[in-house]
């Protein structure tokens, strides 16, 4: 007996099984419908109008199974563009052998049904079978295995290709809808080389993860084999970005293996298709405007509520440190007990404060700041910087109380930064509200950092490096103003030029992917995220869901949307000072310019492993430098300069490799750091040869620190754009037949060999360049 299964307007056959598989009877009484065979009696499916994916999801549903078989996956996939086998459903060992036979063998046989998802692992994948007995007792086996979750068999040809691949999509709670591309087979899990994006993927995203992972090489020819095809993997992950964004029903996605065959086709030999809950649209906070935070830096006036006149305590510390940095506006503290602190008249309660109030700096217990809120909106003070601890972060009680706080001053009109914040500051404004007695000079990097205490510790940090900050924020629990706020509010501000971050959660996942990949377009974002060692895989169907740990998305994220994420904390600024003194290069090819060759073979393959270039230097290039170096230097990138102590030698050299086309930016290594062995060098002398004065010695000591100051001058000076065109180029420095190399800029004198110093080291029978060698 025949009947025909309707999904929609999709079509397949059913047939009633043998004996063997008699768990398939439920299919006896199927509605007459039309059926389609081909010529060769292979079932096909009969695609009428396009692929109703509600119905076919609806019944996978109301069924009660948790997935699509095998075949109904591959349709789907199909339908989005995805290259997947031709294969045959039978439901008889017959049917099987039928099957295999116009196929061709070897053939695979598989078992098929909505609850068989890790068919390898229970033995219900039989590969290379090669004759009708071989079909006959595969079929039995898997019969014998599956029993009554045996919904038919599967038979697909044997496809001869070495180079298996994994490509899926599962739903980030965050993030939404994420694709996956890795290494594939049965050891898809433990080899864990996978790569991820978030959808919609753009065709340069999907290229881009092809080059991410570490066996990227099998992607070109191998073994005789030729190359994948690129165009159709792109097809597959982009048609998986599709769904992602199409269909919120499907939850997870696995195409495993993903075979490239001998000739480089792209194949999905199984797949897997797993519904799931459409997810609710998150609750998230409507957005800050950045005017209303731009409000918060420039207070012209500033109330202290909880104001103390106990050292060490946080309605202290603020008020002296805004007094000290210089702040200019007015300052008015608040406190039930009235008096004077640091000399200061003392409001018993906010609208006793005569004059108009910016920025209210709250200080009080976290059970009285709600009933600020009235005596906020009666004096007109729109924004809340609230230093209070005791909300969200205590727990349950405390996340009720900071929702109700934040519904309040909502209403009120109300701009709340916090609660557990450790302040502010403005440099450029000289508004320095934070708990820590520290000043940066002002300039171009902006911090935000949800942990405070990291955030001014970065704060002394910019200080001790004179790294110039645009302003630091404590953005603390995050109750109403967010990371993604900041995000937006940063791309406008002109004064901003980097972003440093330091976060452990976001509030809105998709808002902050974009509004991160908006904003880095046009200024880097240096990241440190906190909280990645305790996520665990998810509780998953699919390989795809068990490789995609919180740590792993939240790196793709990073990776997609430009973001520069660190791993220690020192890189931050690190970072942000090379982003500020320097233009990004154009390109990937290095030159390295070392004092000892040891160093530049590692950074070679530091960039090596970075995918940065180092290229041979052409025959004009080497001719150049030969007249500058001995002539057993290395003769080659990285350039070793020997140990040669001049330090205009490799002033010389990284102007001729600033100065070709064929290099897009050049690292220095080893030049700095002289002074440390001379300062023992004179030492040793000074206790063991009486005949060196100390006056010698401590004008030596003196002369290597200005040698060395000089040296970061002009390589600075290197890096700073030519003030008639803004651009960043190299300064031309001239050859002297002396050996001196002076700069046509203005820093006219030579390093070495002039000046009161070389006269008397040299009066003295030493030579100044083995003194510093």
């Amino acid at each position: 007996m025949k009947g025909l299964m309707a999904i929609g307007n999709l079509c397949f056959l059913r047939i009633v099984p043998h004996n063997k598989f008699s768990s398939l009877s439920k299919f006896n009484d199927i509605d007459n419908r039309t059926y389609l065979r081909n010529t060769h009696e292979k079932f096909i499916y009969k695609k009428e109008s396009g692929v109703n994916i509600g119905e076919l999801l609806e019944k996978v549903r109301t069924s009660g199974d948790n997935a699509l078989t095998e075949s109904e996956s591959k349709q789907l996939l199909k339908e989005y563009g995805v290259p997947v086998i031709s294969e045959t459903v039978a439901f008889s060992e017959d049917e099987a052998v039928e099957a295999a036979q116009k196929t061709g063998f070897p053939v695979v046989l598989k078992g098929l049904g909505a609850t068989l998802l890790h068919k390898t692992e229970r033995g219900l994948v039989h590969l290379n079978l090669a004759d009708t007995e071989a079909v006959k007792n595969a079929a039995f086996l898997i019969a014998q295995e599956a029993g009554d979750e045996l919904e038919g068999l599967l038979v697909q040809p044997q496809i001869q290709g070495k180079r298996e691949f994994v490509a899926g999509l599962f739903r980030d709670e965050q993030f939404g809808p994420m694709i996956m591309f890795g290494t594939g087979g049965v050891f898809t899990e433990a080899l864990s080389d996978v790569t991820f994006r978030v959808a919609p993927l753009k065709e340069t995203d999907a290229a881009e993860m092809f080059d991410e992972i570490r066996a990227k090489s099998l992607l070109g020819e191998f073994r005789g084999e030729k190359a994948a095809n690129r165009d159709e993997l792109i097809k597959t992950l982009m048609g998986l970005s599709r769904i992602g964004m199409e269909i919120p029903e499907i939850s997870e996605i696995d195409i495993n293996p993903l075979v490239i065959t001998s000739a480089g086709d792209v194949v999905a030999v199984d797949a897997l298709v797993v519904p799931g809950k459409k997810q609710a649209e998150g609750k998230h906070r409507p957005p800050v405007a950045p005017t209303a935070i731009r409000a918060l830096f420039y207070p012209k006036s500033i109330a202290f509520i909880g104001a103390s006149g106990a050292i060490g305590k946080w309605g202290h510390m603020l008020v002296v440190n805004t007094i000290s940095g210089g702040y200019k506006g007015e300052i008015y503290l608040v406190n039930p007990k009235g008096g004077t602190i640091a000399d200061r008249h003392v409001y018993k309660s906010v609208t006793e404060i005569p004059g108009n109030v910016d920025l209210g700096v709250v200080t009080i217990p976290a059970k009285m700041v709600l009933d600020l809120i009235p005596q906020f909106k009666e004096k007109s003070i729109k924004n809340m910087l609230l230093i209070t601890s005791g909300f969200g972060e205590t727990g349950k009680e405390g996340k009720a109380l900071e929702k109700k706080l934040f519904m309040e001053a909502r209403k009120a009109g109300i701009v709340i930064l916090g609660p557990n914040t450790m302040g502010i500051c403005n440099p450029h404004r000289d508004f320095f509200c934070i708990g820590t007695s520290v000043n940066p000079m002002a300039g171009s990097t902006a911090i935000v950092s949800q942990s405070g205490n990291l955030g001014v510790q970065l704060l002394a940090f910019a200080e001790e490096q004179a790294i110039g900050i645009r302003g630091f924020c404590g953005s603390g629990n995050e109750a109403m103003i967010t990371v993604e706020d900041f995000i937006d509010g940063l791309e406008i501000d002109s004064l901003t030029k980097i972003i440093v971050l330091y976060i452990e959660s976001v509030k809105d996942g998709r808002r902050f992917f974009e509004g991160a990949r908006k904003t880095g377009k046009k200024k880097p974002i240096v990241l440190l995220k906190g909280g990645q060692s305790g996520a665990g895989n998810r509780a998953a169907s699919s390989h795809t869901g068990a490789l995609s740990s919180d740590s792993r998305v939240f790196d793709a994220i990073c990776k997609q949307a430009g973001i520069v994420k660190v791993e220690r904390s020192m890189e931050l600024l690190d970072l942000a000072a090379a982003f500020s003194s320097l233009p990004l290069p154009k390109g990937n090819r290095i030159a390295i310019v070392t004092l000892g060759g040891g160093w530049g073979v590692i950074t070679a393959d530091m960039c090596s492993r970075e995918g940065l270039d180092v290229p041979d230097l052409p025959d004009d290039i080497l001719e150049r430098m030969d007249k500058i170096l001995p002539p057993y230097w290395s003769r080659s990138n990285p350039a070793d300069i020997v140990g040669e102590s001049d330090n205009t030698i490799p002033l010389a050299l990284m102007e001729e490799f600033l100065k070709w086309d064929g290099c897009d930016a050049v690292i220095n290594l080893g030049i700095l750091g002289m002074k440390i062995f001379t300062k023992h060098l004179f030492e040793s002398v000074r206790q063991a040869d009486p005949s060196y004065s100390d006056e010698f010695l401590n004008d030596g000591a003196k002369f290597i620190d200005s040698l060395e100051k000089e040296y970061i001058v002009r390589v600075a000076h290197m890096m700073m754009p030519e003030t008639d065109t803004g651009k960043y180029s190299t300064r031309s420095y001239k050859v002297l037949e002396t050996g001196d190399y002076v700069a046509e800029s203005g820093l006219t004198q030579p390093l070495i060999g002039s000046g009161k110093l070389a006269d008397l080291l040299k009066a003295n029978k030493m030579d100044v360049h083995n003194l510093v060698r």
